[in-house]
């Protein structure tokens, strides 16, 4: 990968649930506020914790790996590190769901073929309205890639779920079963 690589780094407690994210991708991809398309969700499980919910750009890509199709309907743009769906390819089987750690890829509610984040090309729009609104909670962070380094973001890579119970231990001091 090129060393113009981006990953979206969340801090999750500063997410204040305003979802302009959501509609800042869906403006983005489908050219409408359509939040149930956007390629980032915001979760809440616990009244009060928000959780932004995207591609974590997993260093080993098993949503690319699971992908059952000839050729593969996910690749991984060598450009920018994101995942990229071809829908022509993509039988809607849903493997790359079940792959993904987090299982953030989804099927489209318009054509019911996997959507996955794919980083708007190298600039994410869903940082620019969260860095626009100074709210910092997502910030685009060079992806470190070259002399042998390897950043493994799998570690991020995990559902609202588990997201939510490690936030209510941090802010509550106290893990909450959710």
């Amino acid at each position: 990968m090129s060393s113009n690589t981006v990953w979206i780094m969340r801090d999750y407690a500063r997410c204040t649930g305003c979802r302009r994210c959501e509609i800042a991708c869906s403006l983005y991809h489908e050219k409408k506020i359509w939040p149930e398309a956007s390629r980032i969700k915001i979760f809440m499980l616990v009244p009060g914790l928000e959780v932004p919910h995207l591609c974590t750009q997993c260093h080993d890509y098993p949503c690319v790996e699971a992908c059952p199709t000839k050729p593969k309907a996910l690749s991984v743009n060598q450009k920018t590190g994101a995942v990229i769906v071809d829908r022509d390819l993509c039988i809607s089987c849903g493997k790359c769901i079940r792959a993904c750690p987090g299982h953030v890829p989804f099927l489209h509610p318009g054509d019911n073929k996997a959507t996955i984040c794919d980083l708007c090309g190298g600039d994410p729009q869903c940082v620019k309205i969260c860095q626009e609104a100074r709210y910092d909670c997502l910030r685009a962070i060079p992806y470190p890639v070259g002399q042998g380094e390897a950043v493994h973001h799998r570690v991020y890579a995990k559902t609202p779920k588990q997201i939510t119970e490690g936030l209510t231990e941090l802010i509550f001091g106290e893990k909450m079963e959710v």
